[in-house]
């Protein structure tokens, strides 16, 4: 685990591999490292491999007050910046995909490819906006809760199927660390609404979704797909909101496909 500063933020990361940038957004709850360890190590042959932790998860600091989704884009431009890093591929997962949109929004140039894992245009641009503000609600108040209130009510709506109980464990042990501050932060920018920027994406982008995601379904996915002109969806049958912990080889297939796709 390596640290840098952005902006009075210490930022933690993990950078394996050579080759192309491919950059990696974790979720509102975990952390970089644990969300992403299968495609850590299963794309680090052909690529440069970086997650960070977002201000207010994993190893780093917690933003200020009112650390809002463009602050949260700013500081990924300035994060990649301090990694001296022109371009790079962004992948998001649900949170992450929203801060990848915002950074196309704020920092177009940056992006040389978006690959948007069961995300969101913002859960007020994705979500009707009863179950937006509900999610929302129910996400404030379990950041004043317990750890074990918050993996309790958080954990199941994130795997469809059972799992190696090591990777479970994993996983919950990542969500255990959770930051009352920082994931109020989180959750309140993926609150946002990020519609606007979708017509306006001009880059590759690959959409993938796990057919049985019940916090970003289908439907979500298909609405995306259609306001970027040209991107392309994958659905990996039999997976949950973390589709790639779930099915990490079909992930990284489809991951390593369409990377190979843009640069021929």
């Amino acid at each position: 685990m390596e640290m840098v500063e952005v902006d009075d933020l210490h930022i933690a990361y993990e950078r394996t591999g050579s080759g192309p940038a491919l950059v990696l957004l974790h979720g509102y709850v975990g952390d970089g490292a644990t969300t992403w360890r299968r495609q850590l190590d299963g794309l680090s042959d052909e690529f440069t491999v970086i997650t960070w932790d977002a201000p207010g998860a994993g190893r780093s600091t917690d933003p200020p007050e009112g650390f809002g989704l463009d602050e949260y884009a700013d500081c990924l431009a300035g994060f990649l910046e301090r990694l001296g890093l022109d371009s790079a591929c962004v992948a998001g997962l649900s949170f992450g995909g929203i801060v990848a949109l915002a950074l196309q929004r704020r920092h177009s140039a940056i992006s040389s490819a978006l690959i948007l894992a069961s995300a969101y245009a913002g859960w007020a641009g994705s979500l009707p906006p009863e179950v937006a503000e509900q999610r929302l609600t129910r996400s404030l108040a379990l950041a004043d809760g317990t750890p074990e209130a918050f993996v309790g009510a958080l954990l199941p709506t994130m795997f469809s199927k059972p799992m190696p109980r090591e990777t479970v464990d994993a996983f919950r042990t990542s969500m255990q660390a959770f930051h009352p501050r920082g994931f109020r932060a989180m959750a309140q920018a993926s609150a946002e609404d990020v519609r606007d920027v979708l017509p306006h994406v001009d880059l590759p982008t690959l959409l993938v979704y796990g057919d049985r995601d019940v916090r970003a379904p289908l439907t979500v996915a298909e609405t995306l797909h259609a306001a970027i002109s040209g991107s392309r969806l994958a659905v990996l049958p039999d997976s949950g909101h973390v589709c790639n912990v779930e099915a990490p080889n079909e992930f990284n297939d489809a991951v390593r496909g369409f990377l190979h796709n843009t640069r021929n």
